[in-house]
């Protein structure tokens, strides 16, 4: 099987079930949304700070499938299961951090000058959330382990099959009924409770009677921390975590520090974040797929074919990047009818989407890229770029420009547009940095 068609297939299954929990996203968003203004503000808000906890934890964790998928390569498969019960122990350090952030959200919200009409309502969201970390970080090492295994699908099902319990249950607990009483903003987090349990649950279940997990002997006793092999872990998670933290919160902050303006300004940013964000699966499926692909080869020992991988994971990103950017200049007026009926916050929507294309196009890029560069380790430099372009150049410059913009850069409505124009710019110049690097990472001697 060539490496267009063991890439695409990986990224396309992977994609499948990204989007499902995107869709989860999408659902809340339409919920929040149609239950009122005020509840869309506080899921903006709500979500932006659990999607900084989350997918910085979950770096931590992605960033071990080089390591499972060249002990593939290299066919060391009980090594794979060793490993995995190492990595509970990290995951049990992730799951306390991100819960004592999540339970204690006040200091964040005051800083960030959230109006304090939103502030009750997000920490009661963001406290049921706390609940649903742990079984969702478990079950990303669940995934983590099938992308390395190059089995996405059984994850892909779970995914799929649980939209179809979190679409019902986010109606169900935000509206009321049956006697259950209207929850608001606050149901949608419950249902995404139920689900994460769900599906973790399903996960041991597959890992206890599949057949392709019995070579990897993931049963045996839980060994005490090796804290070498943990080191190691670290060395390779943290920078990605703490990369991918700086990536999220540049765009997530966003929404905290937009709160300000109001919530029609609130809510346009949370379609048009909710939007970069469902775009965003794409290249993400593809990087998992290139890098799962990279680090089997460069664990068999052969860089060259390590190197092809690379090189076709590229070209499949850059194109798809070019496609949806076009797609969404194109329907930009009409995506935000999907999920508001205020015309003025479709309206605003409109116009910052234009922005959403032109950061999708870089963003495609720069995630390959970052991704890929983890499977040859090098995680701190991509670190030391995010910190400098997208929290300096992209955070603070949009931040400066929509606050303090004087002259033909004063800023007289509020609007998310001079965040989503400067993150741009920031993410632009990210990308042509880490294609650099990787060009030199992959023609370098192994």
């Amino acid at each position: 099987m060539s490496e267009l068609s063991t890439i695409s297939r990986h990224a396309a299954t992977v994609l499948a079930g990204q989007l499902a929990v995107m869709a989860f996203g999408v659902t809340d968003t339409i919920v929040a949304g149609r239950y009122g203004e005020s509840s869309l503000a506080a899921l903006s808000v709500g979500s932006a700070i659990f999607i900084s906890v989350y997918v910085a934890l979950i770096g931590v964790l992605q960033a071990l499938l080089p390591v499972w998928s060249e002990q593939r390569g290299a066919r060391q498969t009980e090594a794979i299961g060793s490993s995995l019960r190492q990595a509970l122990y990290l995951c049990a350090a992730a799951s306390t951090a991100g819960m004592a952030i999540l339970l204690s959200p006040g200091p964040l919200l005051r800083w960030t000058e959230v109006p304090p009409a939103l502030r009750t309502e997000v920490e009661s969201y963001l406290a049921v959330l706390a609940l649903a970390l742990p079984p969702a970080l478990l079950f990303r090492i669940y995934s983590t382990l099938n992308q390395a295994l190059g089995r996405p699908q059984l994850v892909t099902w779970l995914q799929v099959g649980s939209l179809f319990i979190k679409l019902p249950l986010s109606i169900w607990f935000t509206f009321g009924g049956f006697g259950l009483p209207a929850q608001g903003v606050v149901g949608c987090a419950w249902a995404t409770l139920v689900v994460n349990c769900s599906m973790l649950g399903l996960a041991v279940w597959l890992l206890r009677t599949q057949d392709i997990y019995r070579p990897l002997s993931l049963w045996r006793r839980i060994e005490p921390p090796h804290w070498p092999t943990i080191a190691g872990f670290a060395r390779l998670g943290v920078p990605a975590g703490l990369a991918v933290m700086v990536e999220v919160t540049s765009f997530t902050l966003m929404a905290l520090f937009i709160a300000r303006q109001g919530t029609i300004a609130s809510a346009a940013h949370q379609i048009a974040s909710n939007l970069a964000a469902v775009l965003y699966m794409v290249p993400l499926s593809l990087a998992i797929a290139t890098s799962a692909r990279t680090s089997y080869w460069l664990g068999a020992g052969d860089p060259v074919r390590a190197r092809q991988a690379v090189l076709m994971g590229f070209k499949l990103a850059a194109l798809a990047g070019i496609a949806l950017s076009a797609t969404l200049l194109i329907a930009k007026h009409h995506l935000g009818t999907i999920y508001s009926s205020n015309t003025a916050v479709v309206a605003m929507a409109g116009g910052v989407l234009v922005w959403v294309a032109a950061y999708h196009l870089a963003d495609a890029l720069q995630t390959l890229c970052v991704f890929v560069l983890r499977c040859y380790r090098i995680t701190v430099a991509p670190l030391l770029v995010y910190c400098v372009l997208l929290w300096g150049a992209g955070l603070g410059g949009g931040y400066l420009w929509a606050y303090h913009g004087e002259g033909m850069w004063a800023v007289t409505t509020p609007s998310p547009t001079p965040f989503w124009a400067a993150s741009a710019a920031a993410l632009l110049a990210t990308a042509l940095l880490f294609v650099a690097m990787l060009w030199r990472a992959i023609h370098r001697p192994v």
